[in-house]
């Protein structure tokens, strides 16, 4: 067993302990509190003016799908000869060795929600999956499917215009969106009619029964949007259709931050430190999450790694909270908030009995980017040690 002592224990879960201690047996977290007796048994770390937070969680990027320093050869996130590719499966191109790993473990961060890049306009299955441990990537799943990558504006445009198809518009990408669901519907009734019986059960199809996922809410559509009026637009298919929406980047979501919340509607903001690319980011700024949450918002902070690097997390809740996002909203953003937008919030994003012992442990306030990570610890295992 590992005995963690004496550190600044930001739970996530309740009170602030300080100084708090943490036994971890195995891969779980057995025991937090103050005075916990030590064993000869026990691995003892003194974190005695260290701050201890759960491990960080990036909640949308590409880490192991565009792979760093690897090239056109590791570019396996967006496949774009098919503007809605709903059956392609994440954990079929992470690649546990990617140097985003190794920058994740040493920046704090345990778990990431990776997937398809915004391409397609329905690009494909995303994944949830540890930063550290096995080279084999399915020892790693948190949650797999964890959910299905959509695309508005821009993006899916500017692909499918060269290839002088649709969609080239707006209008185009709803589109396809609507015909999908409206297909997975009539799939989804046929099914449901058959009754079992195999004369009238429809073929297998393997893009309806992807998006059935989505339609059954088994998991969530999760949108890349930046402009206000495609975030509106992506709201009203959900409302058409009755499943389960999560909003990704989020730039102009500020604007409309009161009909967000009306419609409970999370959003995962970022990457805010961008320069103005593209038409659909030129409201960026730093403000957007501060704006949410006081309208009541759930929100989370990314990095769209290797947008963003991914140890550069703790940079952006830093700037978020530079710009009046309360403190312990910015740490929730990449803890509790972020796993229970992931829908993996049973085993992460809190320090408690019975949760996955993926700690982060810095040697300063975490979001001042003079302080270090002094250890991170995935299931249980020391990763890193700074």
């Amino acid at each position: 067993m590992i005995l963690l002592k004496n550190g600044k224990v930001y739970t996530m879960a309740g009170k602030i302990l300080d100084p708090g201690d943490i036994l971890i047996d195995g891969t779980k977290i057995k025991r937090v509190g103050k005075n916990i007796p030590v064993s000869k048994n026990y691995k003892v770390f003194d974190l005695r003016k260290k701050i201890v937070t759960p491990g960080l969680i990036d909640a949308h990027c590409h880490v192991g799908i565009f792979g760093e320093g690897t090239g056109w050869a590791g570019e396996d996130g967006n496949e774009m000869t098919d503007p809605w590719t709903p059956h392609l499966r994440a954990i079929d191109a992470v690649y546990p060795e990617d140097e985003g790993f190794n920058d994740a473990v040493k920046g704090g961060i345990t778990a990431v929600f990776t997937g398809p890049g915004s391409g397609n306009v329905i690009g494909g299955q995303s994944i949830v999956v540890k930063t550290g441990g096995s080279n084999i990537i399915d020892e790693r799943v948190v949650k797999n499917p964890a959910g299905l990558k959509m695309a508005l504006g821009e993006n899916p445009k500017r692909v499918y215009s060269t290839k002088k198809q649709m969609p080239s518009t707006r209008m185009g990408n709803a589109a396809v969106i609507r015909d999908a669901f409206f297909k997975a519907k009539n799939y989804m009734r046929k099914k449901k009619q058959a009754k079992g019986n195999p004369q009238k059960m429809p073929d297998f199809d393997i893009k309806m029964e992807a998006l059935s996922l989505v339609l059954q809410r088994k998991i969530r559509a999760r949108a890349h949007a930046h402009r206000a009026d495609d975030i509106v637009t992506m709201v009203r298919i959900r409302d058409e259709f009755g499943f389960n929406l999560v909003i990704e980047h989020g730039t102009e979501a500020h604007k409309i931050a009161a009909f967000l919340s009306k419609k409970n509607v999370p959003v995962v903001v970022g990457p805010s430190m961008s320069a103005r690319v593209k038409v659909e980011l030129k409201e960026i700024t730093f403000k957007t999450p501060k704006v949410l949450y006081e309208n009541g918002v759930l929100i989370a902070i990314m990095t769209d790694a290797p947008v963003v690097p991914i140890n550069y997390l703790r940079l952006m809740v830093g700037l978020s909270i530079k710009e009046g996002l309360p403190y312990l909203e910015g740490m929730k953003a990449v803890t509790a908030n972020a796993a229970r937008i992931c829908d993996v919030d049973r085993r992460l994003g809190t320090i408690e009995k019975g949760k996955d012992a993926d700690i982060a442990v810095f040697d300063g306030d975490p979001f001042d980017m003079k302080s270090s990570v002094v250890m991170t610890v995935v299931d249980g295992n020391i990763v890193w040690k700074g």
